[in-house]
């Protein structure tokens, strides 16, 4: 039988992500890796998930942590999420707040809502890859959310129209964004919030690396910037998506959004007829874990991740020829590389492996047009201080060899 002949139309816009692909020479140990934005381990709070876990079967909360369960998630964890989201300036409730398998099945479930075949998502040239994926697969077309001020909203209504569809959400990570790093200043989340309010669309606001700041003042999410425009949470147009996976632990798979109740409702729909709810168990022990020791924990984390980006920065300076270039990012995981344009990214990743056995991503993978081929994205989070110094001075030697 020949499947293919009975799929829906949407598979073929199904892809592989390279990201993924790449995970897997970490398993291959002479391969320095800076490829997958993957937390440490040895920064994992082990010793507290096991003591949480271990408490769950002496506790009251036994039975209901290994028996199905709301779709919204579990109460305690969302009043926790509630808390925290108030103090960067987003009062609400847990009824504001949806719990997800990862901020991930976030994504998947914005697209899924918003999106009918020929719609047009704004996203920023590059932006994260599994973004890309997760929208996908609800037929889209992609338009450049462009830093440039001449492009006017009514331009994205009217290449939206000419694309046979509407434009229904601008998407953007805007602390330490994957993959370049970048921070929006305050400004321009507002601009965007102009820009969103003249189009009637929603902002997605993808906040994963929100708590990983290495340096410069906090800055307001957006939602915080909409609720200040419009009084109420329940009058915004913006869906805050955040995660676990990059403080406490990805293997848990623990996210959520928090918006208009009138969204979250919808949402929660979709997560009844996809995986019911999210594990149990899991949301359990991450919120003893949370209320224990969070601060302590990104007080952790921050201060080894700081770390190692500072010794890349500092490895790239030593060794990285001239017609290099990369931003400085103030936190998160990534530093963003521009090679000369005769260079593409992904002929160097096929001969860095060979050669030098360095991974990283091919920058081309984040954009929506697939340019970008003369970019790479590094990750510093799971490496060594001596680790990244010998994985760029190797990476320097290549593309002295490349470099015309």
């Amino acid at each position: 039988m020949n499947w293919e002949d009975i799929f829906a139309t949407r598979a073929s816009r199904l892809k592989a992500s390279e990201i993924r692909e790449l995970l897997k020479l970490l398993d291959q140990p002479d391969i320095i890796s800076f490829a997958g934005g993957i937390p440490d381990p040895k920064l994992f709070p082990a010793d507290e998930m096991q003591t949480a876990f271990s408490n769950i079967f002496t506790s009251e909360v036994k039975d209901a942590a290994l028996q199905y369960s709301v779709s919204e998630g579990y109460a305690p964890l969302r009043e926790w999420i509630a808390a925290e989201m108030a103090k960067l300036g987003v009062p609400c409730d847990i009824d504001n707040i949806l719990i997800t398998s990862g901020s991930q099945q976030a994504l998947d479930y914005i697209g899924k809502l918003f999106l009918s075949p020929k719609d047009t998502a704004l996203v920023k040239w590059p932006t994260y890859l599994g973004a890309l994926g997760a929208f996908n697969a609800y037929e889209p077309t992609f338009d450049r959310l462009s830093d440039n001020s001449n492009r006017t909203p009514q331009s994205y209504k009217d290449a939206a129209e000419t694309a046979g569809g509407n434009v229904k959400f601008a998407y953007l990570s805007v602390d330490f964004a994957n993959p370049t790093g970048e921070t929006m200043t305050h400004a321009d989340r507002n601009h965007i919030l102009d820009m969103a309010e003249e189009m009637n669309i929603a902002v997605i606001e993808d906040a994963a690396y929100q708590a990983l700041r290495y340096e410069g003042a906090d800055i307001p999410p957006i939602l915080a910037l909409d609720i200040e425009r419009n009084g109420d949470i329940e009058n915004t147009r913006t869906l805050y998506c955040g995660t676990f996976s990059k403080t406490l632990a990805p293997g848990l798979r623990v996210g959520w959004v928090c918006g208009a109740k009138s969204v979250i409702s919808r949402l929660v729909l979709m997560k009844q007829a996809s995986d019911l709810h999210s594990s149990t168990i899991n949301q359990i022990a991450i919120t003893d874990v949370a209320e224990k020791g969070f601060d302590k924990q990104i007080t952790k984390i921050r201060a080894a991740y700081k770390a190692r980006r500072d010794h890349m920065l500092k490895a790239l300076d030593t060794y990285m020829p001239e017609g290099v270039s990369w931003n400085h990012p103030q936190g998160g995981m990534f530093i963003w590389i521009t090679l000369p344009e005769y260079i593409d990214g992904a002929d160097l990743l096929e001969k860095s492996l060979k050669t030098q056995k360095v991974a990283f991503v091919p920058g081309q993978a984040f954009f929506a047009d697939k340019s970008g081929t003369n970019t790479i994205r590094l990750s510093f989070s799971l490496p060594d201080a001596p680790t990244i110094d010998e994985g760029i001075k190797r990476l320097g030697i290549l593309l002295r060899e490349n470099i015309a």
